[in-house]
């Protein structure tokens, strides 16, 4: 299960991401004629900026649903960028045949899903020899901000107890290297990065975002659903983030995992 889900708040802060700011450690791997495979593609900013790389290559992009995979088919058609499919596939169990991508790439998608290492194994199984498999994962007990706000504090704790009722792992970035090993990949290049949030702009930003997220998104119906919080508890949640956002010397920092792996 998606912990997020797709409201209108999350979908707004996937929609920022970009292969630049999202996918840098994979960019230099990346070459025109490349097939990709873009696992969990969301609202498919990510996945058209990689198109634009690999031209006249080609990339998929799979989500779980049909519903989710038309936000990245309406990105794609906006764009103009005809060298994008789409397919509804499982992590798990992916619809396509071995060794058929030179690039298998996950950003966001392993500390979701219920196995990740069988999920990197099959993520291996379609990359062709000598291919690459990349995955970036947030860590959520690694986030870190100032000032201190108690709200945040209570805002983590519930989105970890949250995410791992859904059988996913919100501090995935630091198991993604044991992961990718227990897979059964033995070229792995670990890496970390981060995004930054620091100017007023972007505090007011990511702090109106979360504040909408934590009252109004999947995590919240489930956080009220399963009596983990109250309505109350939320507000003063949001309220918290707005303060936080507030400070003329606000600061988030949110470090990610990555790995390339070589099949």
């Amino acid at each position: 299960m998606y912990t997020h889900g797709h409201h209108e708040s999350v979908l707004r802060s996937h929609r920022w991401r970009t292969a630049e700011n999202s996918a840098a450690y994979l960019l230099p791997h990346l070459v025109p004629g490349m097939s990709v495979l873009d696992i969990g593609c969301g609202p498919g900013t990510i996945t058209a900026d990689l198109a634009t790389r690999v031209a006249p290559g080609h990339v998929t992009a799979v989500e779980i649903s049909g519903a989710a995979l038309q936000l990245a088919r309406a990105e794609a058609d906006s764009r103009g960028q005809r060298n994008i499919d789409f397919a509804v596939s499982d992590v798990h169990a992916l619809d396509f045949p071995d060794n058929a991508f030179d690039v298998v790439h996950a950003h966001q998608v392993l500390q979701h899903v219920a196995d990740p290492i069988r999920a990197l194994r099959e993520m291996r199984r379609v990359s062709r020899p000598g291919g690459i498999v990349a995955v970036r994962d947030s860590d959520y007990a690694a986030f870190t901000w100032f000032p201190r706000v108690p709200a945040l504090d209570e805002w983590l704790g519930l989105y970890q107890q949250a995410a791992r009722a859904n059988a996913g792992q919100p501090d995935a970035g630091r198991r993604l290297l044991s992961w990718a090993q227990a897979a059964g990949f033995t070229d792995v290049r670990a890496s970390a990065s981060t995004w930054c949030f620091a100017t007023p702009a972007d505090t007011r930003w990511w702090g109106e975002m979360w504040a909408e997220r934590i009252r109004s998104s999947d995590l919240a119906r489930q956080l009220l659903t399963s009596g983990t919080a109250t309505a109350g508890d939320l507000r003063r949640i949001a309220d918290g983030w707005r303060e936080w956002a507030a400070a003329a010397d606000a600061w988030f920092a949110v470090l990610h995992g990555e790995i390339v792996c070589r099949s």
